[in-house]
């Protein structure tokens, strides 16, 4: 039986699993990444748990995928990912293909990893024009133009997180003011809960959680309470949400912009006001056109599949 392996890696863990081509990951492995304190060491331990894994499975593999803050897909390199202890330009690939001496590895950041997933296993495998958002702790993207991944000239394009959707506004984690990352993402939402909180006098039936104890299934089951705090919070997120959708409409013209992550499980409280803010800032030559849908990967093993995925692209692609 052919199958990849896909890993994901993160500056808490790291994960990685057995894909068959149907999208089925068969085992499962991870270890923490903060175990590591510098590049070589690291992958020490990567290259030991692709064996485990590979030596507890009978099957031929055909290569391995990653997805990785800052993977940088031309070089296979992470270029300095400021929560993960490589330095500058890792090279991460060449290591592996040393280690294994296979032909198919690839490389690139986690969002694109996850489109390509959403391309051969989710909701997009019969669309070739897509955008999808992965809404965590940031804000991710994945473009998909003519059926294949938008990489531009460095293999970073598509950091859409990172457009201005409050000029001069919040400090993004990037630096930068403003960003749509300080207001979409998860930690975003739980930024603007606290403001809406404070516009209504501590006046929340979650008013006593903790910065750590909010998440965006807190404030979810609260708006669902009819908390005015927590239902003021989706509708001002999805509002420059699909405020910066039709933004990346008139750029690449997709026919659907999925939208991943925990915030995703809030359903329509977060979907109706971005989609009625999209439709009111599109040109009118867009308008109607464009689906915006729940990714149709599964939340657990998404990351692990999206960077399997690039292997089985590949692999298809040479017929």
């Amino acid at each position: 039986m052919k199958y990849s392996i896909g890993i994901d890696i993160g500056g808490t863990g790291t994960k990685l699993g057995i894909v068959d081509e149907g999208g089925k990951v068969i085992k499962k492995h991870e270890f923490k990444t903060t175990d590591y304190n510098d590049f070589a060491s690291y992958m020490h331990g990567l290259t030991t748990a692709i064996k485990t894994l590979q030596h507890s499975f009978n099957g031929h593999c055909i290569g391995i995928g990653i997805g990785a803050p800052n993977g940088n897909y031309y070089k296979g390199t992470i270029d300095y990912a400021p929560n993960l202890p490589f330095g500058l330009c890792a090279p991460i690939v060449e290591t592996l293909r040393n280690a294994f001496g296979m032909k198919h590895i690839y490389l690139s950041n986690d969002a694109n990893a996850a489109a390509v997933g959403e391309k051969i296993y989710g909701g997009g495998k019969n669309l070739d024009h897509f955008i999808l958002i992965t809404l965590g702790t940031g804000l991710g993207s994945g473009i998909i133009v003519d059926g294949k991944l938008l990489l531009g000239a460095d293999g970073f394009a598509g950091e859409l997180g990172h457009v201005c959707a409050v000029p001069n506004g919040r400090i993004c984690g990037c630096g930068k003011r403003g960003c749509l990352e300080a207001y979409a993402s998860a930690t975003g939402i739980k930024r603007t809960f606290l403001e809406m909180l404070s516009k209504h006098n501590g006046n929340s039936i979650i008013a006593n959680k903790t910065w750590d104890e909010l998440d965006a299934r807190v404030i979810e089951d609260a708006a669902k309470a009819g908390d005015i705090a927590a239902i003021e919070t989706y509708k001002i997120t999805g509002a420059l949400l699909g405020r910066c959708l039709a933004d990346f409409v008139h750029f690449s013209r997709p026919s659907t912009i999925f939208l991943f992550g925990g915030p995703v499980k809030a359903g329509e409280l977060i979907f109706k006001p971005t989609r009625e803010s999209l439709e009111q800032n599109l040109m009118p030559l867009f308008r109607g056109k464009v689906k915006v849908l729940p990714s149709e990967l599964p939340f657990g093993d998404a990351a692990i599949l999206g960077a399997s995925a690039m292997v089985w692209s590949a692999v298809n692609a040479e017929g």
